[in-house]
């Protein structure tokens, strides 16, 4: 399966109500309980949104998630409704340019807690454990390198920063104060359980899946559903197995050339960010297009 890539910097929907703009999403209310949620192709680093679009990445991370939620819907509700796009956009916009990259979803009360399942032993899990040699809370086995398998998975919450600041590890105990233990708990079975069945899914196509992000929401009933995105370059560690090496960080298919390329610059990570040159966007774009052609089989033209 291939599609067509559109380029979309910013959503602009007359008559619709603007909820949100984040730093890739735009969000708007559709009233009786539903939100169009936009994937535009920002991208943002170090908590800085960039000048320059990845022409296509909002319509990959998309469809990596929609991929995601149908493969994992019999294991955990999600968010989507199955309505058309096209039938809830304004008449003198063009459907084709949001076809890939948006979605009809329920509107739910976000559950006010990262909910991360690690694998491996990488990034704020890493430095926490060369520190404490626990992570959120976790007492790991001594001895473990940057990069390591964890002899089981596991859930290591975080805070919801505001925009601006680092989301921070927390323990579960702090997570049960915050938000009550049967929806902790809830979360967490439901973290490990989606992330244990994308990490089978992901080693069958050659991919590790070190480390995954999920959002969770509830409804009037209080019934748990996984939303926002799902298993996506920019909320989840993949790597490449055939370049996986215990003691080194391994290259994944996110914006880490992007990185690697602000490093090189005197630049003070603050509004506003710089350009990237063309070679930079059409790299950052392949590694975007590899992780959808590997995990879902769909190809960008």
């Amino acid at each position: 399966m291939s599609t067509v890539s559109t380029t979309l910097l910013e959503a602009n929907l007359p008559g619709l109500h603007l909820r949100h703009r984040g730093k890739v999403r735009d969000v708007f209310d559709l009233g009786d309980e539903r939100l169009l949620i936009v994937a535009t192709d920002r991208l943002s680093a170090f908590d800085v949104v960039l000048p320059d679009p990845i022409p296509g990445k909002g319509e990959m991370l998309c469809q990596i998630s929609n991929f995601w939620f149908d493969r994992t819907a019999s294991l955990m509700p999600n968010h989507l409704t199955g309505i058309e796009v096209a039938s809830v956009l304004p008449d003198a916009v063009d459907a084709a340019l949001y076809a890939q990259r948006a979605v009809v979803t329920k509107k739910l009360k976000p559950v006010p807690v990262e909910a991360i399942a690690r694998g491996y032993l990488i990034g704020s899990g890493w430095k926490d454990y060369q520190r404490t040699g626990r992570v959120s809370g976790i007492a790991l086995p001594g001895g473990l390198r940057q990069a390591e398998q964890l002899p089981q998975p596991i859930f290591t919450p975080s805070t919801k920063a505001a925009v601006g600041d680092h989301d921070e590890n927390i323990d579960f105990d702090t997570m049960v104060h915050s938000i009550g233990a049967d929806l902790a708990e809830q979360v967490r079975d439901a973290t490990l359980r989606l992330y244990a069945f994308a990490a089978a899914h992901a080693a069958e196509r050659g991919i590790i899946l070190a480390d995954t992000k999920f959002e969770f929401g509830t409804d009037a009933d209080g019934r748990l559903y996984v939303m926002d995105e799902m298993l996506t370059p920019d909320s989840s560690r993949y790597w490449p197995a055939d370049e996986y090496e215990v003691g080194t960080s391994p290259p994944s298919y996110d914006k880490q050339i992007v990185r690697d390329y602000l490093e090189t610059l005197d630049w003070d990570k603050t509004a506003p960010g710089p350009k990237l040159p063309p070679e930079v966007i059409e790299r950052t774009r392949g590694r975007y297009a590899d992780a959808l052609q590997k995990l879902a089989g769909i190809s960008v033209d």
